[in-house]
Order: structure tokens, then C-alpha cells, then sequence
């Protein structure tokens, strides 16, 4: 063969086979084969024929490498955590010097990242991306890509991103450090002034607000016996891929892997900011050979509740109300609503909703006037509420409450999750796919006609004396207040009727149902005997109009009025956990 017919073979060698199966015919015709004239041989006009057939080849050739190409995506994780699934479970190892492990939180609260160093400043799209720096509880790092174009591309860590304020300490020891989360921005409540609007840091929890909210409850990945009398299992994400937004993007997809000594996942969420901030999430979770967890709690919620109307604070203090969440909204899969307002109980309690598919449950703050708080500082009126929606098909199981005692709001005692019935075998992943709304427009969740519990006051039980003042009659009174829609239009003259029902340790007294003119809604007044103050008592309500049910069902757990024994080891195990 001639050297010309070896340099088209060398040609054709270099493309793609697509770009080689449009090129033959070329090499052809220009007769690169033996006893052809050859490139050399051809004329001019006939040379830049063949140049411009062999850039049209080549394009074509790049064009279908390109589609050819795997994109990064959530079946990359799940092999991932499949892979971590059929292995034994190694530990992360911490890498940090007694400089950081050693910090106070005033200190880790130093080290904050250089707006002009945020990931993704030279680009047009709305969101950027800052980190959190290594510290304190936070002892392993994290590994954070971006994906472009399909391909993921590890982000290195660089101390240059941080503000390091007034903290001393070896500069050089840095180098060997890493991230430990990180945070996304966006402007969320005026042009061109970025919020952090997500925060992603320890173990698998998350935080997420919309516009004009601030920080308060959590999500978790993924929590392993909540609550019970034994070690707390805490899944972490280990790897984080954030597939960079277009310019006109309003959405944020990233990828997470999470590692635990009893399971692995794969996570992707798609957060979508607003006036609610949405939050899709699909879980793909694998248990390892022989791990039988005891709860297996799926899209966890975690949150805080100190005192409130429904529990009136022992101690006097300026604030009516100190909280994150003040009760756990379920919608059944058969429709039915239910309200459990929270308690902070003097030893751990837990409390189970039986539901199949359930169509959502959340923690929510209901109550939005700054009266309710009057706390300057902490702004309990402005946190969200997280609602869960299932998006695929949850089968049978419980959403569970667990209710921890805590002696200040630093402590967040309150968990929710969902605990599925049934588990596939081994190697066979569960997949949950769900919605996350955080919004503070409660009573928009309740979609129909039905109308919600607004609010739950807890007095002591009180009668009217010949002389007209009220004595106290030895009974405990709950004033549950109804309002929404059903009862608005309700025509004038007719009275809802209160259904109401409690436990064997429970005295019902007597109930009485008043219009509430100011809020165009009903309330119940509930008395109640406890047979054995120390022990824990359930009681129930919801009105009806004949066999119409008008409101959710209002679900009350009266913990022991007696501090148990060993409240303070609860609360130093709970100390522990954090």
C-alpha cells in the first residue's frame, strides 16, 4: 500500500466508527486505495470537496461521541451504595489536628466562606455554592463534584475560600483538611442579593427554607433506631455531586451517597426555590448482609418543641410559645386527617399512625402572628413547617412521632419518619420517592374542605359559682380551636356536633362546643380526669355534621404528670446523641 493510502487509513483510524463509515466512500473516491491517483493527485477544487466532507465527517463522528457518552446521574450512585452494601462497612478515620476537633461553636462560627470565592461566580446562573469548613463534630471530610456536560469533576478544597477572621493556628495544616458540607445560595427574596437558601452539613441532615423564612427544623437522609433505649445509628453522606444549573435554570439537582454500619443509599434531590421552597427527593436504600435495624425511619424530620399553649411553660418567661414545630399533621392514604399538637414529655415517648400510602405528614408551625412568640432574637414565627408527599407507591406502615425531654430549645427532641412495614431482601434496594414542602402557608397543605385545628390551649378545668366567679372543679380542660372552610360554610343556624373518645385512663368530664365569631370557626372545650396521673393518657375529638366529618382529627398524648426517674439520663443520652 502507498504511503498515501497509509496516511487515509491513519485518518480514518482517528475518527469514531461513525465518522469512519461516512469517510469511506471519500477515501474511496479520491482513490486511496492501490493503483488510485491518490490526495496528491487531486485538483483543487476537488481537494477542498473532500476537505470540507472530511470536517462534516468529523463533526458527526465528535456529535455521536457525544451522545454516545454516559451522563452522570442517580443509577452512577446506586452502584455506588450497592457496592458499599456487599462490602464490609470501614469507618471514616478523622483527619483533624486538636486545633479544630477542639473548637467551640463561637469559633467554627468564624470560619465563613468569601462570597467572591463562592463555586460558580463566573457563570450567569442564580445559583451558587459555598462550603463548610471541617471542625468540631465534623472530623471527616466530604467529597464534593460538579457535573458539566454529563461528566463529574471533583471539587478540590482550597482554605483561599474562607474568611478565617481572627482564628490562629498552622495555615500550612490546612492543606490536609477538607469540606464538611456546604450551602447553596440563591436570591431568593430581591434581585441580585443572594440568600442561603439550603444547608447541607453532618451526618444526613439538610435544612431548607423559601422566601422570607428562616432556619429552623431539619430533614435527614435516613435515621436508624430513633428514640429507642439503645445506640442511635446516624447514616452520613460521604459524597456529594451538584450538577451544575443553566443560566435560565430554576432548579438545583445534586447526588448524594450515604454510608452507615447497617446500610448505604443513593440520594437525589432537586430543590426548586420560592415562596415554598420544594424539595424532590428519590432515596434508593440498601441494607447490608445480616442488618436487621430495629426502626428503619424513612424521610426523617427533626425539630424542636419546648413549651406552648398546649404546654405552658412551669417557669414564668416574656415568650407564650417556644418551638420549631408545634404538631405532626398526617393524611392517611384513605384521606383521613389527623393533628397531634406536641408535648416535651418527661422521659421518651413515641406515638405510631397506622397508614397505607399515606398522601403526606409533616411537622408543622401553625400560627403565624409574632404575638404567639414575641421573640426578637430567635423569630420562631418566620420557620418553616416540612411537609412530606409520597410520589411512589410507600405500602404499608407507620408515620412515627417520638417526642424527647429536653430542658432548653438548644436540643432538638422531636422526630418524625416514616417506618415501612416490609423490607426487600438482601441486595434489592427500597425506593422512596417524595416531595418536600417548606412553607409557612399551613392551611394551603389541607387541600378540599376540610378545616384544621388552629390552635390547642391546656387549662386547668373551671365551673361557674352561684356569684357567677369561676372556681376550679379538679379537672384538666383542653380548648381546641377549629377553623377552615367546612365550617365557614356552614349556613347560619347549624351546629356541628363533637365527637370525642379517650383512653381507659381517662375521665371524661364534659365537653362544650362554641361558635368562635373570631375566627369564624368552633371551639371545644374538653375536661378530663386522669385515673393515674402517672401514667400516660390518650384522648381524641373531631366535629361532624351528621356522618359528615368536617375537620381533621384532633389526637392528643397526655405524658405522666410525674417526672420520671430517669428523665436526666434520657436527657444526657439525648446530649450525647447530638
Amino acid at each position: 500500500m502507498s504511503t498515501r493510502s497509509a496516511g487515509g487509513a491513519r485518518i480514518a483510524a482517528r475518527l469514531s466508527s461513525s465518522a469512519r463509515s461516512l469517510l469511506m466512500p471519500v477515501l474511496a473516491w479520491c482513490g486511496t486505495g492501490r493503483g488510485r491517483p491518490g490526495v496528491a493527485r487531486l485538483g483543487t477544487a476537488r481537494l477542498g470537496m473532500v476537505l470540507g466532507w472530511l470536517a462534516v465527517a468529523a463533526f458527526a463522528g465528535s456529535a455521536a461521541f457525544a451522545q454516545q457518552r454516559p451522563k452522570f446521574g442517580l443509577d452512577d450512585v446506586v452502584a455506588k451504595a450497592k457496592a458499599l452494601a456487599d462490602a464490609p462497612y470501614v469507618a471514616p478515620v478523622s483527619n483533624l489536628p486538636d486545633v479544630f476537633s477542639k473548637m467551640q461553636f463561637a469559633d467554627y462560627q468564624k470560619m465563613q466562606p468569601k462570597p467572591e470565592r463562592f463555586a460558580w461566580m463566573e457563570y450567569k446562573t442564580p445559583f451558587k455554592l459555598a462550603f463548610y469548613h471541617q471542625g468540631m463534630q465534623f472530623n471527616t471530610p466530604v467529597k464534593i463534584s460538579e457535573i458539566v456536560d454529563g461528566a463529574a469533576h471533583e471539587i478540590p478544597y482550597d482554605a483561599g475560600r474562607f474568611d478565617f477572621a481572627d482564628l490562629h493556628f498552622d495555615r500550612e495544616a490546612t492543606s490536609k483538611l477538607g469540606w464538611a458540607g456546604f450551602r447553596v445560595v440563591y436570591p431568593i427574596n430581591q434581585p441580585g442579593k443572594l440568600d442561603e437558601i439550603m444547608s447541607v452539613l453532618g451526618a444526613s441532615y439538610f435544612r431548607v427554607i423559601g422566601k422570607k423564612q428562616i432556619y429552623g427544623l431539619s430533614g435527614r437522609g435516613l435515621a436508624i433506631d430513633t428514640g429507642l433505649p439503645i445506640a442511635e445509628e446516624f447514616p452520613a453522606f460521604r459524597e456529594f455531586w451538584l450538577r451544575r444549573p443553566k443560566p435560565k435554570d430554576r432548579h438545583l439537582t445534586f447526588y448524594a451517597l450515604m454510608d452507615s454500619v447497617r446500610a448505604s443509599g443513593a440520594y437525589e434531590f432537586t430543590l426548586v426555590p420560592g415562596s415554598d421552597a420544594v424539595l424532590s427527593v428519590k432515596a434508593r436504600i440498601f441494607l447490608r448482609q445480616g442488618a436487621s435495624p430495629t426502626t428503619l425511619g424513612i424521610a426523617p424530620l427533626t425539630s424542636m418543641f419546648l413549651y406552648g399553649p398546649q404546654q405552658p411553660s412551669q417557669t414564668p418567661n416574656f415568650r407564650p410559645a417556644i418551638h420549631d414545630s408545634n404538631g405532626l399533621a398526617v393524611r392517611g392514604g384513605n384521606g383521613e386527617w389527623i393533628w397531634r399538637p406536641l408535648v416535651n414529655p418527661s422521659m421518651v415517648a413515641i406515638s405510631d399512625i397506622a397508614a397505607e400510602n399515606p398522601k403526606g405528614f409533616g411537622l408543622l408551625q401553625r400560627g403565624r402572628e409574632f404575638s404567639r412568640y414575641e421573640d426578637l432574637k430567635d423569630r420562631y414565627d418566620l420557620r418553616p413547617s416540612a411537609w412530606i408527599e409520597p410520589t411512589n407507591d410507600w405500602g404499608k406502615g407507620n408515620v412515627r412521632l417520638v417526642e424527647i425531654p429536653t430542658a432548653d430549645e438548644t436540643n432538638d427532641n422531636i422526630v418524625t419518619l416514616w417506618v415501612p412495614e416490609n423490607r426487600p431482601p438482601f441486595g434489592e434496594p427500597m425506593r422512596f420517592d417524595y416531595r418536600m414542602h417548606w412553607t409557612m402557608d399551613e392551611p394551603a397543605l389541607m387541600k378540599g374542605d376540610v378545616s384544621h385545628v388552629a390552635q390547642t390551649m391546656r387549662a386547668t378545668g373551671e365551673v361557674y359559682q352561684s356569684n357567677l366567679i369561676r372556681a376550679g372543679d379538679g379537672t384538666l380542660a383542653f380548648l381546641i380551636d377549629f377553623q377552615g372552610p367546612s365550617l365557614r360554610k356552614l349556613p347560619k343556624g347549624v351546629r356541628p356536633t363533637a365527637a370525642v373518645n379517650a383512653s381507659d385512663n381517662v375521665e371524661i368530664v364534659g365537653t362544650e362546643l362554641q361558635p368562635n365569631p373570631a375566627t369564624q370557626g368552633w371551639r371545644l372545650t374538653y375536661r378530663v380526669k386522669l385515673k393515674n396521673p402517672a401514667a400516660s393518657s390518650d384522648l381524641d375529638a373531631v366535629l361532624k355534621l351528621g356522618d359528615r366529618t368536617l375537620t381533621e382529627t384532633w389526637k392528643f398524648r397526655l405524658p405522666p404528670s410525674q417526672a420520671a426517674t430517669n428523665k436526666e439520663t434520657y436527657l444526657n443520652r439525648f446530649k450525647a446523641m447530638e
